[in-house]
């Protein structure tokens, strides 16, 4: 079962489409087969790639969608491990993404109108090798080996706290376990772009129920949500619960083991805005609890902690886009501030539309520059 992303309400659609749109204004991107980027046709019913191989190294795709629905794409490897992917292309739009396939093997593209489902898959071969990037004395291993620290202490934090909230809903804690439910979350939403590498246990966790499919069944964090604050606590919430912190223990396991790059963090940035606008904004992702401002804060903070290693990278490639995201970052820290309420955040139903909107131009603004640091960090 693949994790669904939601279509973004009306307000977040030309958020999405202004990124989009500027997502692909360089031309000096990594080459894919042939010397030039892999186009990519998406429209409602199918998913034409160019060509199914590609030598190893970086690979461009420019996915163009000439659907109707909003669409994704994405690059599988075995296990439907995510090694790249683009959300959020409006129709008639474009978005380049630029991935590190250093492995010779076999590998699945795929499209997703309506950002739903498993997507129109084709095979997509790579061959050859290339040299994964692990010379210390590079900027780009000094801001992977940073990032997987702040993943390191992140995965470690989202084991202990997940313990202490399948224990209160053990013990039938229902208020204790409201309490630690968005303190938990913070920790996952933070390494989010990490864990959905795992296509096959990260939907364990965190699938929401308008994510599944007839015959799936309702698990991870969603469900025990809508014990606490719909159902009641039910006959099955402490299995549930068990299961929650194994596949947790699992999850958490393989992201501190796994080896990213820089562009890897680069197309993670962006991912968390993304994963913002098609979730936190439009309150679809916390739909029983409302707190998706705990997660909206936390995936800013797990974009910017990507940002804050590729630093040095930034800074020597192009300063002024730096300052600019460090603006649009403070932009939208500030608008998370004002709806501080206690040791948390208002609820997403305390929100007006005005606010909603504010928050919606903010991302805008910070989307743009996100879009453009894949290309400064590939070169």
């Amino acid at each position: 079962m693949s994790k669904i992303r939601r279509t973004p309400l009306a307000v977040i659609a030309s958020v999405s489409a202004l990124a989009a749109l500027t997502a692909c204004g360089s031309k000096d991107a990594p080459a894919g087969a042939a010397g030039g980027p892999i186009t990519v046709e998406a429209s409602d019913a199918s998913c034409a790639v160019s060509t199914g191989t590609a030598a190893a190294g970086k690979v461009t795709f420019e996915v163009t969608n000439k659907g109707s629905k909003v669409t994704e794409f994405y690059v599988y490897a075995e296990g439907d491990r995510i090694m790249g992917e683009v959300e959020n292309i409006a129709p008639g739009l474009n978005r380049r993404l630029i991935v590190d396939l250093n492995n010779a093997g076999k590998y699945q593209t795929a499209c997703k109108p309506g950002m739903t489902g498993d997507g129109i898959r084709s095979a997509f071969t790579i061959t050859g090798g290339a040299p994964a990037l692990t010379d210390e004395g590079t900027l780009k291993a000094q801001a992977t080996k940073s990032y997987a620290d702040y993943v390191t202490n992140n995965a470690t934090a989202l084991e202990e706290q997940t313990g202490k909230f399948v224990d209160l809903v053990k013990a039938k804690d229902v208020a204790g376990a409201k309490a630690q439910y968005a303190a938990t979350r913070v920790y996952y939403e933070r390494i989010e772009p990490v864990a959905e590498k795992f296509g096959d246990l990260d939907p364990l966790v965190d699938a929401r129920e308008a994510d599944l499919k007839a015959g799936d069944k309702f698990t991870g964090f969603h469900r025990l949500e809508k014990d606490l604050w719909v159902s009641g606590l039910q006959p099955d919430s402490a299995a549930i619960a068990d299961q929650l912190l194994t596949n947790t223990k699992d999850l958490v396991a393989k992201s501190k083991a796994i080896q990213l790059t820089a562009l890897d963090l680069a197309n993670g940035a962006k991912g968390l805005l993304d994963e913002v606008a098609t979730g936190k904004i439009t309150g679809e992702e916390e739909t029983f609890s409302h707190t998706d401002l705990w997660d909206f804060q936390a995936n800013v903070d797990g974009s910017q902690a990507a940002i804050n290693s590729l630093r040095p990278i930034l800074q020597q490639g192009d300063p002024t886009l730096l300052s600019t995201l460090d603006k649009e970052f403070a932009n939208v820290d500030a608008l998370l501030t004002k709806q501080v309420s206690g040791a948390g955040f208002k609820l997403y139903t305390d929100l007006s539309q005005d606010q909603i909107k504010e928050f919606a131009s903010a991302v805008d603004g910070l989307s743009e520059p996100l879009s453009k640091v894949a290309e400064v960090v590939s070169k």
